[in-house]
């Protein structure tokens, strides 16, 4: 196995990256035997789980976006936890809660707290638009600082923490759109969409035969965490940099340059976050092309799910039926290229 441009006397680092690929490539596996299809998603998610972010997944009913998440975190060994969001649920029903217990021997009486099911590993928060706003905002404190507060306790939550949230894009009737500030906490917003014949008739022999796949874990918390910190040691070019900075602040109406159809249909665009997010994405997505360094395929490869969610469009948008996709499309053909 043969990894570019890596420094001299790198011997151990070598090592790093030839286990993190064998390790990727074995949960790739693990997925597959219950997933099929959703190539690009189910990249995006080990990309966020590498870079040790948070991912949005939209699909319609059916597209197994539960089952995924499920199978990515037995396949990487983590403690798992779903939330099943509903309209009742309370904040206090992520978080936990304290109660009152007594001593049996002493009659004395102490507050307790309870751990909420967001103390684990790998966080499904199934149909996150279900919720109000009040408790969705159990999520931003964790999702951002890793920990969550209750009567004015800070809590740390494990490590690693991962929030891997689902919504259904169509349904309006008792949903709540999430607000813009945890929208962009979100590293991506992976699009699911329909299967082609010939793998929905994959799907069907494998659900509906007796033989149940077992998924096997192939990794660890210790070793994800130090996966984490070998996307980050990989280089980019200040050149390359310097263009993912263009691209963001080009989605900003304001921007000097903004092009024109960016001017007309957007509202607002992406922060700096979401510069830091497409860096940090393409360093893992060049890990997993057995390439230490970041090229401007890893970059464009990863663009368009940083950003969908961070751009707002307006009435011009959506009279003409344009969509994120399709103005960021657009947007990356009209940046200029670093030169190379």
């Amino acid at each position: 196995m043969a990894f570019t441009d890596l420094p001299p006397d790198a011997a151990q680092l070598q090592q790093r990256i030839e286990r993190f690929h064998a390790v990727r490539e074995s949960i790739v596996q693990q997925v597959r035997q219950v997933i099929v299809g959703q190539d690009d998603v189910i990249e995006q998610v080990l990309i966020a789980l590498f870079v040790g972010g948070h991912c949005l997944l939209t699909g319609m009913p059916g597209t197994a976006k539960t089952l995924m998440v499920r199978t990515v975190a037995e396949a990487l060994g983590l403690e798992f936890r779903r939330i099943q969001f509903t309209p009742d649920l309370m904040p206090s029903d992520i978080t936990g809660t304290d109660i009152i217990e007594e001593d049996a021997s002493t009659g004395h009486r102490r507050w307790t707290f309870v751990q909420g099911p967001i103390f684990g590993n790998v966080i499904l928060a199934d149909e996150i638009n279900r919720t109000p706003p009040k408790t969705q905002a159990a999520l931003l404190e964790a999702m951002q600082e890793r920990s969550c507060t209750v009567r004015g306790h800070i809590y740390k939550l494990p490590s690693p923490f991962f929030v891997l949230a689902t919504q259904n894009p169509i349904e309006l009737e008792g949903t709540y759109p999430l607000p813009e500030a945890q929208l962009d906490r979100f590293l991506f917003n992976a699009v699911l969409d329909y299967l082609s014949p010939e793998d929905e008739l994959k799907v069907v022999d494998l659900t509906t035969a007796t033989r149940i796949p077992k998924i096997s874990a192939v990794t660890t918390a210790e070793e994800l965490l130090d996966f984490q910190k070998l996307v980050r040691e990989v280089p980019i070019s200040e050149t390359l940099a310097r263009y993912v900075v263009d691209l963001v602040r080009a989605t900003r109406h304001k921007s000097d340059n903004a092009p024109e159809f960016v001017k007309k249909y957007v509202s607002y665009g992406g922060s700096i976050r979401a510069a830091q997010f497409i860096v940090l994405a393409a360093k893992a997505r060049a890990l997993s092309r057995k390439r230490y360094h970041v090229s401007q395929e890893d970059l464009t490869a990863v663009t368009i799910p940083v950003l969908r969610h961070r751009i707002l469009l307006n009435f011009h948008a959506e009279s003409e039926r344009m969509d994120a996709d399709n103005i960021l499309t657009r947007l990356i053909a009209t940046v200029p290229r670093p030169k190379e």
